[in-house]
């Protein structure tokens, strides 16, 4: 399989996930004038498994390292197997309420609020359990982000459009995906082998933590989607006779989309975990909070009626910036 062997590879690899966990709900945005979030999200399921089925069966049963993904998956102890199965169904609740917030309070919001805060959560339980890097400058890093959420969250207050309830949903609800997307990940490095290389037996390679870990979230969303479609925190109810009757192909694809592009960072930033510690890795990778950020204020222009914010916007800016590039230098030091 393929693996990489320096943390300069790791870097590239988490800016390459940062860039597709900012991006994929871009896709939701697209559908959710003519598509419930909840039935794209049945399509964005599907995308997230389909894409790492695909990397499995290429780069991770390619090379000389490691175990091909058909001989590591039929080695795999329960143990293993489940961790990485629970941690796709932790992210899916998470990651429902995360696309539910966004329908209330749009990408600027959402992403910075509940992802920063999953950064945060995921950095640190990640790091007590497997710690790697300077504690002091990572844990500086991931102050300033700490910060950059409660900024976001106070210009997301100016906002003229939303009322007060609005405004406290959309927050609350942020806040509590984050909470749950900062311990998904942990139950996947559970299950991964430490030497991607010469791996142990029992554990997943990445490439079969990945699949495992889709596999838990597409069959966890006949759960907890279900729910949400009868019982949604935003819009109507919605059901499944309305995903094939007013599901047309070219909404299907947007939500296959979506889901491959998250599900080609999830996969990337567990190949980097090796090299760069999972923390890290982790820290990194929720860096999609800056680029989310930079797409909800810049082309979806979801704070163009509020006034007052634009030096509220720029320290938020520059917070995850500064603070990512400490995470990064954590590793160095």
């Amino acid at each position: 399989m393929v693996v990489i062997n320096s943390y300069a590879w790791a870097v590239v690899l988490t800016v390459i996930t940062m860039l597709c966990w900012g991006s994929w709900a871009n896709t939701q945005k697209l559908a959710s004038k003519k598509w419930a979030f909840q039935l794209f999200y049945w399509d964005y399921s599907i995308g997230v498994l389909l894409l790492s089925l695909l990397l499995a069966f290429t780069m991770g049963s390619t090379g000389t390292e490691g175990r091909p993904f058909t001989a590591d998956i039929s080695q795999a102890d329960f143990s293993a197997l489940s961790s990485a199965f629970i941690g796709g169904a932790v992210f899916n609740i998470a990651n429902i309420l995360l696309v539910a917030a966004i329908a209330i309070a749009g990408m600027a919001v959402a992403f910075p609020i509940g992802i920063g805060l999953a950064l945060v959560v995921g950095v640190v339980v990640n790091y007590l359990a497997t710690p790697l890097g300077n504690p002091f400058i990572l844990f500086i890093g991931v102050a300033l982000v700490t910060i950059a959420i409660v900024l976001d969250a106070l210009a997301y207050r100016k906002l003229p459009s939303s009322t007060s309830n609005s405004k406290a949903k959309g927050i609350i609800i942020s806040l509590l995906a984050g909470v749950l997307m900062g311990f998904f990940y942990r139950f996947v490095a559970a299950s991964m082998v430490s030497d991607f290389a010469n791996p142990e037996a029992g554990k997943l390679t990445p490439y079969t933590a990945s699949v495992t870990f889709a596999l838990g979230l597409f069959v966890s969303n006949f759960l907890w989607n279900t729910i949400f479609m009868y019982k949604p925190l935003a819009g109507k109810k919605v059901t499944y006779t309305a995903y094939f009757k007013q599901g047309t192909p070219k909404l299907h694809l947007i939500g296959i989309l979506g889901g491959a592009i998250w599900s080609l960072g999830m996969t990337f930033n567990i190949i980097a975990a090796e090299q760069a510690g999972f923390a890290i890795s982790y820290g990194l990778g929720q860096g999609a909070t800056l680029i989310a950020a930079l797409w909800g204020v810049f082309i979806w222009k979801e704070f163009k009626e509020a006034k007052g914010v634009k030096g509220l916007l720029t320290a938020m800016f520059l917070l995850f910036f500064f603070g990512l590039a400490l995470i990064i230098a954590s590793r160095l030091y």
